[in-house]
């Protein structure tokens, strides 16, 4: 009968046969077949000084945990020690962005040769900037994909209509980006300090560029258009004025292009009701 303080699927990856761990992508996750060790996970009480042993390796976390390095041949044993509670093997790590993706039924939306890509749309993002540089925000030959940018927090040239910031447009970004990063953020000087409204922008819109097309994001061959709203002050983001005029912005420039576009809002607070609706 299986060991009761061994997780199930390290009790089945320790009956297995080497080709049957060969032919899992999860059998072998944690051993080490070089030198025959496993890394597990083990829930204990009682001293540190206990975990250890001849050829066995601990090191003891919060909360009643260790990660143990051991040999196949030592995992029954070990289990038998008063203060092992349990024993697990460890799990293979993913990128959550993959997961998301998927969980999200943008994969199949994206596949095949009448998938959804962006292609003749616009993709807004009203957030803290955006890394220009970044290859996701780039075509093949260099160019951006960032039709109009406009950080408020600049004084210079504000879009017209408007009284704070500086607008950029397509023709400037890409002389930027001709110059190289150290001229070209000279002649655009818009950062994203936190990396918040890059990272937004990169779920939304990035095609993926910078991984060889792995990381890329929703509707990938869009057009982009971005919005820095203006300096966080003392103990406060950006306000919602600033958002209302970032929104009204970017419609007002979809009207002037005519296409179509989807907005990507990822700033908020908790005013208003909490009461459910009924």
């Amino acid at each position: 009968m299986p060991d009761q303080k061994i997780d199930n699927l390290l009790n089945l990856a320790m009956e297995a046969t080497p080709q049957e761990r060969a032919k899992s992508e999860n059998l072998n996750v944690g051993y080490d077949s070089t030198v025959k060790l496993w890394d597990v996970i083990v829930k204990y009480s009682g001293p540190e000084s206990d975990l250890g042993g001849d050829g066995i390796q601990a090191v003891p976390l919060l909360g009643g945990y260790a990660v143990v390095t051991l040999p196949e041949t030592e995992i029954d044993a070990y289990s038998d020690r008063q203060q092992v509670e349990f024993i697990e093997k460890p799990k293979r790590l993913y990128f959550e962005t993959l997961q998301a993706k998927e969980a999200s039924c943008i994969l199949p939306v994206q596949a095949g040769a009448n998938g959804l890509t962006g292609e003749g749309i616009l993709v807004g993002v009203v957030d803290s900037g955006v890394d220009y540089f970044h290859p996701d925000f780039r075509n093949e030959d260099g160019s951006s994909r960032i039709l109009r940018l406009w950080d408020q927090s600049l004084d210079g040239k504000p879009p017209r209509g408007y009284v704070t910031g500086t607008e950029y447009t397509k023709e400037e970004i890409d002389k930027a980006l001709a110059l190289g990063e150290t001229e070209g953020r000279r002649l655009v000087p818009s950062r994203d300090s936190s990396g918040h409204g890059t990272a937004v922008l990169g779920i939304a819109a990035g095609n993926g560029r910078a991984s060889g097309g792995v990381n890329r994001g929703v509707a990938y061959k869009s057009d982009l258009l971005v919005v820095k709203m203006g300096n966080a002050r003392e103990n406060s983001f950006p306000r919602t004025t600033e958002l209302m005029e970032g929104i009204d912005y970017l419609i007002r420039q979809t009207v002037k292009m005519r296409r179509p576009i989807a907005i990507n809002i990822s700033f908020g607070n908790n005013y208003g009701s909490h009461e459910p609706y009924n």
